[in-house]
């Protein structure tokens, strides 16, 4: 509950353009769903997608099955708003990812950009995996995205886990194949830049 009420009063305070992981367009994240192959029918989550454009374009690009899931209400309603009627092709869930549950091996495609960094918990780390080998079907795919060793230690006034690419693929485990890894240096919208690594990866 009290994470809840975090990202909701960010939410609530700032627009989803203040906030520092605002990307207009999610090149990088896109580049990589891309390079994966997937039909665009098959099911896409994009876990800590909340306000997040990525939805937009994969909206655009004619994606067809997607999922967002976000702890913030607040932030789901901004992403419904700012899409209007195509809001309604969106499945949209309001959760904790370390409580929700998901039907099993429902999902092609999980996405997550700047959620597993913020989960400094072993115990939460283990809960976010163990759900994503549950969801995940076999053979599908997994993209995360974490600061970098040289990234911030905090965002948004909380602590983070920072991982080298090697570092982050050994955290979820041998029942992944790391098929690529790359850093991205991200300008926030006030100016200053922050390190991520991407790493994607197969479910065996």
């Amino acid at each position: 509950m009290e994470t809840q009420h975090h990202w909701e009063s960010v939410y609530q305070t700032k627009s989803s353009t203040e906030v520092s992981w605002y990307q207009s367009t999610p090149e990088k994240s896109l580049e990589i769903i891309a390079a994966t192959g997937i039909p665009h029918n098959r099911a896409i989550i994009d876990v800590g997608g909340g306000a997040s454009t990525l939805v937009d374009s994969l909206l655009e690009r004619g994606y067809s099955t997607l999922s967002v899931l976000d702890i913030s209400s607040s932030a789901i309603a901004t992403a419904q708003a700012r899409l209007g009627n195509d809001a309604e092709r969106v499945h949209w869930i309001v959760a904790d990812i370390t409580t929700v549950e998901l039907p099993p091996q429902s999902i092609d495609l999980w996405h997550d950009r700047a959620v597993f960094h913020f989960l400094t918990n072993p115990d939460d780390r283990a809960r976010y995996i163990e759900l994503v080998n549950r969801a995940l079907k076999p053979g599908g795919h997994i993209i995360v995205a974490t600061f970098a060793p040289d990234g911030p230690a905090k965002c948004s006034g909380l602590e983070v886990m920072r991982y080298a690419p090697n570092e982050l693929h050994s955290t979820f485990g041998e029942n992944f194949t790391l098929l690529r890894s790359e850093q991205e240096h991200h300008h926030t919208p006030f100016g200053t830049e922050q390190s991520f690594i991407y790493c994607y990866c197969i479910k065996k």
